[in-house]
């Protein structure tokens, strides 16, 4: 028995017995998906069990890179956002992903050298194919309802399409996939032309231009450089996360359970400016959990507070006033704390000014643009309304909350808002919880003086960016907020996350150190990464084929 015992400490019979039960889970998933989805009939088993076996493996493989290969939390932390943020990039179908149609096609002129807006200025036949092929979120479409013959009775079975990676053109148009879109991409050579979007930024999306301008060097068509600017803005998410684990001094787990959220994921790794957009929000976070700041901390905080607001205006100059939470001794940059404040407010103010100016003044051929939401919004109107009816706003963002599980609940919903995962939504908020507990640990605390403008940071936050969408996005007087998503509250979440870590700490008298907690942050948030774009991926590709008859 002790020699037993003795072998089984041994690494290489430890990673052997790894591979081993990587082989069989992997065999057991492919059997479920054979056999849940009818996959022999579309697919060979030996392709699918194959291809389920070796991702199982590669699994293992990285975790053996994690563990001899890698030494720093950060640096494991930000591996594991980069593969398991491969995953999602190609789990996801093209235009999947919020507006991605449209930050497609500016990405894609900016990569062609094109820096001003022209309305009439058409793409290239591929991207034009890739557009058309793809239009748009799968569900956000006509919803179908009907019969079909069952795979299993041969009996006709109702149908419908809600919440599935499906859409139908017409009343009696046949019921289409995924694998439609990526046929007509392929074999439709007669393509609507395509001319410029109404997007007027550069800045956001030159990360992603410069993927797609490296696809094309290689060869690649549309749908090559689509992944290849998705990867590239993925690359800038993952550096910005490391920087940020780097910094932070405190909470690092709840830090690297919000990075690796399927949703973050999903996020920093699509066309969306959001990927450079959440990281910077995670690093100015990570700033404030120093100690003390230095000169170099206080301008790498700038640094982020001014992209943000490049990304998006005017919500975003609540974060120049964060760092005036600092104790004075705390403070040892060059320069006062309201000197940094006054000029972050000044720069990301001159910024999106320019920014403002410089796409209207390259702007060509658009002719008139309808006002976001229709005409039934106006911003004057609705601004007005909300300070003579401050009790009936009050009523209308806490039925929005609540309607929307207070967005906590929906951390599983992709897309346009059409896609829901119901298990990831149910993860979501425990691992959350997860992640604050693990940052429950020794010398995590936060002191009131920074805890308590936290708390009100995020609750001003999260309501100014209801109101700002109720605002320019919603019908004057309606009774609910349109256009919410949960991804706009992912730095609420962290700072959540954050302050319920001291409390915690003292009901649960938690003695983990942080090097410990930090080793079970990733062994749980990663592999639950990898989940959820599993997931996605069975969702658009493996599941809905089979599980509505088509």
């Amino acid at each position: 028995m002790a020699a037993l015992q003795k072998l089984a400490k041994k690494p290489a019979v430890l990673w052997g017995g790894a591979a081993l039960l990587a082989v069989v889970a992997g065999v057991a998933w492919a059997y479920y998906w054979r056999v849940f989805y009818y996959l022999d009939a579309r697919v060979s088993p030996l392709l699918v069990t194959g291809g389920c076996v070796l991702a199982c493996l590669a699994a293992v493989a990285m975790a053996g890179v994690l563990h001899y290969g890698l030494r720093s939390f950060a640096a494991k932390a930000a591996a594991c956002i980069a593969v398991c943020g491969l995953l999602f990039a190609f789990a996801d179908p093209p235009m999947q992903t919020p507006d991605e149609s449209e930050h497609f096609l500016r990405t894609y002129a900016i990569s062609m050298g094109r820096f001003d807006f022209d309305g009439e200025r058409a793409y290239p036949d591929d991207v034009a194919a890739l557009y058309n092929a793809f239009p748009g979120a799968w569900v956000n479409a006509h919803t179908s309802a009907g019969a079909a013959e069952d795979p299993d009775t041969g009996e006709l079975t109702a149908y419908n399409t809600a919440g599935y990676a499906l859409k139908q053109y017409g009343e009696d148009g046949r019921v289409q996939s995924i694998a439609d879109s990526f046929d007509a991409y392929f074999n439709d050579p007669d393509a609507t032309p395509v001319t410029e979007p109404v997007s007027f930024m550069v800045l956001p999306f030159v990360p992603g231009a410069i993927g797609m301008f490296a696809a094309r060097l290689l060869g690649f068509g549309a749908l090559g450089c689509l992944y290849g600017g998705r990867i590239a803005n993925l690359a800038v998410y993952a550096a910005i996360c490391y920087l940020a684990l780097r910094r932070a001094q405190k909470f690092r787990p709840a830090f690297v359970c919000v990075m690796l959220l399927p949703l973050s994921l999903y996020m920093g790794a699509s066309l969306s400016y959001d990927s450079a957009l959440l990281a910077c929000y995670y690093l100015m976070l990570a700033q404030l959990t120093r100690r003390t700041w230095t000169t170099k901390d206080a301008a790498l905080y700038a640094a982020a507070c001014v992209w943000v607001n490049v990304a998006k205006p005017y919500i975003n100059l609540l974060w120049a006033f964060l760092p005036l939470i600092l104790l004075r001794e705390a403070f040892c940059a060059r320069g006062r704390r309201w000197h940094w404040t006054a000029g972050m407010l000044a720069a990301s103010l001159a910024v999106t000014r320019f920014v403002e100016w410089y796409g209207t003044a390259f702007r060509y051929n658009y002719g008139e643009i309808g006002r976001m939401g229709g005409s039934d919004v106006n911003q004057l109107e609705q601004l007005l309304f909300i300070l003579k009816n401050p009790l009936r706003y009050l009523a209308v963002l806490l039925g929005t909350l609540y309607e929307n599980d207070f967005f906590i609940g929906q951390l599983g919903l992709f897309g346009w808002k059409d896609l829901p995962i119901a298990l990831i939504s149910l993860m979501g908020p425990v691992l959350l919880l997860i992640g604050a507990v693990l940052s429950a640990g020794r010398g995590q605390s936060i002191t009131r003086r920074r805890a308590i403008p936290l708390a009100a940071f995020a609750a001003v936050y999260a309501v100014g960016a209801m109101t700002a969408m109720y605002i320019t996005y919603t019908p004057v007087s309606m009774v609910r907020i349109v256009g919410l998503q949960a991804r706009y509250f992912l730095p609420v979440f962290l700072l959540a996350a954050m302050l319920l870590a001291a409390p915690l700490r003292r009901v649960l008298s938690a003695d983990l150190s942080p090097q410990k907690a930090e080793r079970w942050a990733l062994r749980i948030f990663a592999p639950c990464a990898a989940f959820g774009a599993v997931l996605l991926f069975q969702h658009y590709f493996v599941g809905p084929i089979a599980t509505i008859p088509v």
